[in-house]
């Protein structure tokens, strides 16, 4: 196994996030690399009720509010896991090219994912981890989640 330095876990913020977080750990450990935890949530405006017949009231929610509430999340699953100091980003967009494009500009060597490992019709409409595996420019572990 090569020596990694900058290994960035992609989480879900889901009970899957767990063995994907642990498992980086344990590597970023081992090879003495940097670890963050990647976390991109996929932010969709909320719709413009005021012309319907509910109207806005209560409706709004700003996306900072939800960046707040992610990172919160986030931190409370590296507290829970005891992981210590590890780097934390939140970022909102698309996961597979939020994942693929801060691998890039932070020089990743491994980028460390969940998968179920779902076939079929599953597998025909793809997955976060497969394209992440496709288009990644570093060496991708894929940590199989149980269902």
């Amino acid at each position: 196994m090569s020596e990694y330095t900058n290994i960035i876990a992609a989480v879900d913020l889901s009970p899957a996030a767990d063995p994907v977080a642990r498992r980086a750990a344990r590597l970023a450990e081992q090879c003495a690399a940097r670890l963050t935890l990647l976390h991109v949530f996929e932010f969709t405006p909320p719709l413009d009720l005021a012309d319907s017949p509910l109207g806005s009231a209560g409706w709004a929610i700003d996306e900072q509010e939800l960046l707040d509430l992610h990172r919160r999340q986030l931190d409370t699953l590296v507290g829970r896991l005891q992981l210590g100091a590890v780097r934390q980003e939140v970022l909102t967009g698309l996961a597979k090219t939020e994942i693929v494009r801060f691998a890039e500009s932070e020089g990743a060597d491994l980028l460390v994912v969940g998968t179920h490992g779902r076939h079929g019709l599953g597998l025909l409409l793809g997955s976060t981890s497969n394209a992440v595996l496709h288009r990644a420019p570093c060496d991708v572990l894929a940590v199989r989640i149980r269902d």
